[in-house]
């Protein structure tokens, strides 16, 4: 941790507000000391439930396309949260750490991350008891990216910020009201979509939608790129599409 006053005095402000509604807003403020950013979106995730909203500080203007989409189902595609659900996230970690090989030219990139304007985003996950948190955090220009030493510095203030975040979540419990019953899936939206698709053929959805190539997609399913392009073909012909961005169409008027 660093030494300066200011620093000590923001973590004496955010212990403090442990178990109060000033929690989120200071150990945010805490954070920055660490690592500069602006936009901040929490949310709690569990394997059996979809996300749930924790904070958020998103102007109001742009709820619906940052905040309301990826909350409906938008989270599906996050490569974050891929990387949660596959249980390959570290506590810590720069969208280049998670991103699929074209996904900086993906459909979902383009319109959707690219809507929400940022070039980078950083994740900071916590275990708590019942759900892990994820904090989406996005840097001050939302053209750069985030710094090596900025990052560093974060990840190795990242064990008192679980600690923090446990206390008060162990506070402050969850009413019944507010825990959301039911399972949603990518591979169970696909189905319900894209009728007429082969469980294989669902399987590269999923790596397409998520912004993985042809060859990354024959990778992670074991097959070879060749068998990967068949599939996409009789993919697009059963759902009477031409391309890629067709596919992505389809699930984001599914999201509307």
């Amino acid at each position: 941790m660093e030494n300066s006053q200011t620093s000590k005095e923001v973590l004496a402000r955010a212990v403090r507000s442990i178990g109060s509604a000033e929690f989120i807003p200071d150990l945010l403020d805490l954070m920055r000391v660490y690592l500069p950013f602006q936009g901040a979106f929490i949310t709690r995730l569990n394997l059996s439930r979809p996300p749930e909203h924790v904070y958020d500080n998103v102007q109001q203007a742009r709820r619906s396309a940052v905040v309301d989409r990826w909350l409906d189902r938008a989270w599906l595609l996050d490569p974050f949260v891929v990387s949660f659900i596959s249980e390959r996230h570290d506590p810590i970690m720069v969208l280049d750490d998670v991103a699929p090989d074209r996904f900086s030219s993906s459909d979902y990139f383009n319109i959707y991350y690219k809507s929400i304007r940022l070039k980078d985003e950083l994740a900071v996950f916590v275990t708590l008891s019942d759900s892990t948190l994820f904090f989406s955090l996005g840097p001050i220009n939302s053209a750069a990216r985030f710094a090596r030493r900025d990052v560093k510095k974060l990840r190795e203030m990242q064990p008192v910020v679980a600690a923090l975040c446990e206390q008060h979540f162990y506070r402050s419990p969850r009413s019944q009201s507010e825990q959301i019953a039911g399972e949603i899936t990518l591979k169970a939206l696909i189905e319900t979509t894209c009728t007429g698709l082969t469980n294989r053929e669902i399987e590269v959805v999923q790596h397409l939608l998520r912004g993985h190539s042809s060859k990354s997609t024959a990778d992670l399913l074991e097959v070879s790129p060749a068998t990967v392009k068949a599939h996409r073909k009789n993919i697009y012909r059963k759902l009477g599409i031409s391309s890629q961005s067709g596919l992505f169409s389809i699930f984001l008027q599914s999201i509307a």
